[in-house]
This record gives C-alpha cells, structure tokens and sequence, in this order.
C-alpha cells in the first residue's frame, strides 16, 4: 500500500469509522510501516471501546430487560432534576423506552457535560416510544416543601406520558399515589438507562427554563449556575436579595431576606411514613 492510500484509509477507517472490511485488516497487519501500525492500534482502541460501552449499556438495561421479557414492554423511568438549587422550579422526567433501545453514552446526567446532555435528549426523545417533562414552581415548592415537591414533579410526569406505563422505574422514591407496580432504586439513575434517560430530560429542560430566568433577572448568573448553591450565587444574594425566582423555604435565601429558619423538615423514615 501507498503512503497514499494510509492516508486514505486513515480518513475512511479512523477518521470517519467506518468498519473494517476483513480483506483491508490483513492488508494491514502484514504492513509493516509505522502508519498501518497506528490505523490498527486507532480502531483495536475502538472495538474495545464500543464492547465495553456494549457490556455497559447491557448491564445499564438489566432491570427494563426483564420486565421486557416477562411481557412488561411499557416500563417508564422516572427521575427528578433540581432539587437542591435556591432558585428555579424543581423538575422531573419520565421516559419509556422501547423494548431493545440502545442509546450509546446514556448515563446519571451529572456525569456528562452540557454538550453530552442536549446531544442525548435529542436522541432520547427521537428513539423513546413516549416522554414527558413536568414542572413544580417555586411558589408551590414553598407551599409543600422540595421533598414534596420532588414527588408531585414525578407523578405530573408519569401522568403525562402519552402511553400509561404497566411498570415503573424511580430513583429512590416511591410514588404512592399512583396506582402502578413500581420499584425504587438507590441511584437508579446510574443503574437503569431508563431512569438515566429521565434524569437527563429533567435536567436539560430545567436547564433551558433556567436560562430563561437569567434573561428576567439578570445580575444572579442563573444560566451558569442554574440555580446551584455556589459562591457566585451567594455573593449574587448578598448583593441584589432574593428574586421572584428564589425558594423562600430555602435557608440561604430567607437569611437574604432577614426571615428567621423554618423547622426541620420530616426525617426520611417520617416522610414514607406519612
């Protein structure tokens, strides 16, 4: 082969990756020049990549996979975004994905960038048999609390789905109110791809509406920081008080507004309790 034509199958086979045909690998392999060396080691790192992102995602899909199997084709995951930000609604996803769906890179959405995530929301809501985004605003958060808040997020969610799912998926809550066979997994967002799924619909739709409450009230940094308790928003709240767009129940921002503390909020064991 040419140097030529490793330049060309470098553009083909690595740059663009499209597969390898058996007849150009040994062509390859019994190339002895450094540039063929590098075209193999480039797609060998690939194919070990894309079997470890196969054995990821097979074990991301083990708990929908087996509903799957024993006839459960409609299983939404449910996952809420926002739930510690001082400012913003608080969001929830719910996502049914169809049977064998495989969405390369689907992870718990605080472990991918911006980027990641909105590449993946699309894709999502393309390969999704149905989806959907609910919201609990402010003035409701500080009526019922975030926890509360949190579930109401999650079942609108669920009640919004245009197919009613015959299983669902949540991260570490239950949904009491809805009358569905349902499982809670701790960090279920890292487990189940659906679940996964749901998180990063939450989080990329509370994203935007953060975006949009930077524009109305400027000086706060909601884009950067969507809400987050982070230093530039509590020298923000030293400097400007509270917006509309702050959670008065928070205790960073009633100290900004010299409001005294709320009790404590119910343990975990009281809140399942209720």
């Amino acid at each position: 082969m040419s140097q030529y034509s490793l330049d060309v199958l470098r553009q083909r086979y690595v740059v663009e990756k499209r597969p390898l045909e058996a007849s150009v690998e040994r062509l390859l392999r019994a190339d002895g020049r450094a540039g063929a060396r590098a075209i193999l080691a480039s797609i060998d790192k690939r194919r070990f990549e894309n079997r470890s992102e196969g054995q990821r995602l097979r074990k991301m899909l083990r708990f929908e996979t087996s509903l799957w199997e024993s006839g459960h084709f409609a299983v939404a995951g449910v996952d809420e975004a926002g739930m510690s930000p001082l400012a913003g609604p608080v969001s929830a996803g719910a996502v049914i994905l169809k049977p064998g769906t495989r969405i390369v890179g689907i992870d718990d959405s605080k472990k991918l960038d911006a980027a990641a995530r909105e590449e993946l929301a699309k894709e999502i809501k393309e390969k999704a048999e149905s989806w959907c985004v609910a919201f609990v605003e402010v003035e409701e958060i500080d009526t019922i609390n975030i926890y509360w808040a949190g579930i109401q997020a999650m079942q609108r969610a669920v009640k919004g789905l245009e197919l009613t799912p015959q299983h669902l998926l949540i991260d570490a809550k239950r949904l009491k109110e809805i009358d569905i066979p349902q499982q809670a997994i701790i960090k279920g967002d890292a487990k189940s791809a659906s679940i996964a799924a749901a998180s990063i619909l939450a989080k990329v739709e509370r994203d935007k509406v953060m975006r949009t409450l930077d524009v109305r009230h400027p000086g706060y940094g909601f884009a950067d920081h969507k809400g987050y308790p982070v230093p530039a928003h509590y020298d923000a709240l030293a400097k400007l008080g509270a917006c509309a767009a702050h959670r008065r129940s928070f205790g960073p921002v009633r100290k900004a507004l010299g409001l005294p503390p709320l009790p404590l909020w119910p343990s975990p064991a009281e809140r399942e309790a209720d």
